[in-house]
């Protein structure tokens, strides 16, 4: 502000105005000054068109003027000696109106010449602040806006392949589950500055491995070493005299013996690695579970109905925890039935459902059914309350989904194969 109010930047224009027309001058064969090249002429007009405003002349050594704008006489001071023939600026005043202006020394032929040009105060604030400003203006606020958008379109490709592995990296911890804790992130192509986060997130993956391996072994370990002591103190107890509290022993050591059996199937359901995938038929599968079950229903009253809506269905699976999955939601069906109710096995092309018409559950109880050692009320054995939880650890290592549902009457269980 301060420089636009004291005229400071239209005087340094002044200064660099008559340094760039001394250039354009023209000369006569005696080397003197006659006028301007030709794109300096096209504007000489302004001078005698704003005669009391703005004017130029050129001078000799001894400050005699040769050439000068046709109004220059009634503008330049008549006392020459207040003219000082440096290169710089000077001021002056003209009719009470201030007049700025600038001498360029101009080399030609041996000789020195000056040239000097002059505009008042308002014509120079008429032009920069009326006219060249707002041109100027203009062109910041257009050369902004494309520097905006280019830098937009910069910011964006940049941003864009700088965060790619970001993404990467978020899809690949995304597909991180308790089957695959084997899995690491990778570093390769990753930002400088993200490295250590990726290295921190590895290693937080090795280290919770390691505790879901150790708490995964001492199940299996604690469950198997109790089976032999189960083993025993059963076969001692058979060997007893036939009485009541020898018989609730036996009844005892049978549920602990079924609890400890659904542990070890636990762990390995929950292991990966545990699962030897190969090419099964899920419908002879089925056909097995429902013979195998066969006699638990017969005990029950319960009938058994397989129906298999496609002559075979060829699945990628591992085969006894297929049998397993299948006996366990068919047993849970069989002991929530009423005697002469039916529970029903259907096979179709992506899905197996398993259907009983017990009392079912309410809304509460449905969220319950796949959590661990949760027995319902209704159920008539004395099961350790993890066969549905491992149906849905062998859902899930197999990538397939299985859904329990309410029905009138009884409950419905579906599970649907990843057929991709």
């Amino acid at each position: 502000m301060m420089v636009l109010q004291d005229n400071t930047l239209a005087r340094m224009d002044l200064a660099d105005a008559v340094a760039g027309i001394a250039d354009d001058i023209r000369y006569d064969d005696n080397g003197t000054p006659i006028g301007f090249a030709a794109k300096v002429e096209d504007v000489t007009w302004l001078f005698d068109s704003v005669s009391h405003e703005t004017a130029y002349r050129i001078l000799d050594e001894a400050g005699n003027v040769v050439l000068q704008s046709g109004t220059g006489k009634s503008v330049w001071p008549e006392n020459e000696a207040s003219l000082n023939l440096t290169r710089g600026r000077f001021d002056f005043e003209y009719d009470g109106i201030t007049m700025h202006g600038a001498t360029e020394p101009v080399i030609h032929n041996g000789k020195i010449w000056y040239l000097q040009l002059t505009a008042s105060t308002r014509f120079m604030e008429l032009m920069h602040r009326h006219i060249a400003l707002p041109l100027v203006g203009a062109g910041v606020t257009l050369f902004s806006v494309v520097l905006l958008l280019a830098f937009g379109l910069f910011a964006y490709i940049t941003l864009r392949y700088t965060l790619r592995p970001l993404k990467d990296i978020s899809q690949s911890a995304s597909t991180i589950s308790p089957y695959s804790l084997d899995v690491r992130l990778p570093v390769k192509g990753v930002p400088t500055e993200l490295t250590p986060l990726v290295n921190s997130f590895n290693q937080a993956l090795e280290r919770l491995e390691y505790g879901y391996r150790v708490q995964q072994e001492f199940l299996a370990t604690a469950a198997h070493e109790l089976k032999t002591p189960l083993a025993l103190i059963r076969a001692q107890l058979e060997l007893m005299p036939d009485t009541e509290q020898r018989n609730w022993l036996l009844h005892d050591v049978r549920y602990m013996s079924r609890q400890v059996q659904q542990l070890l199937l636990l762990a390995e359901a929950s292991e990966r690695l545990n699962y030897k995938f190969i090419k099964v038929d899920v419908t002879e599968i089925a056909a097995e579970v429902v013979a195998y079950l066969q006699r638990m229903a017969d005990n029950e009253q319960v009938k058994l109905r397989l129906e298999r809506h496609i002559a075979s269905l060829i699945l990628q699976a591992d085969k006894g925890a297929l049998f397993t999955l299948l006996k366990n939601l068919l047993e849970n069906a069989i002991q929530h039935s009423p005697a002469g109710s039916v529970v029903s096995v259907d096979v179709f092309s992506d899905s197996i459902v398993v259907r009983d018409h017990g009392p079912g559950v309410n809304d509460a109880q449905l969220l319950q059914l796949f959590k661990r050692f949760w027995r319902s009320e209704q159920r008539r054995d004395s099961g350790a309350g993890l066969g549905l939880t491992i149906c849905r650890e062998i859902a899930l290592a197999h990538e397939w989904s299985l859904i329990a549902s309410k029905m009138e009457p009884g409950l419905q269980f579906r599970l649907s194969f990843s057929l991709d």
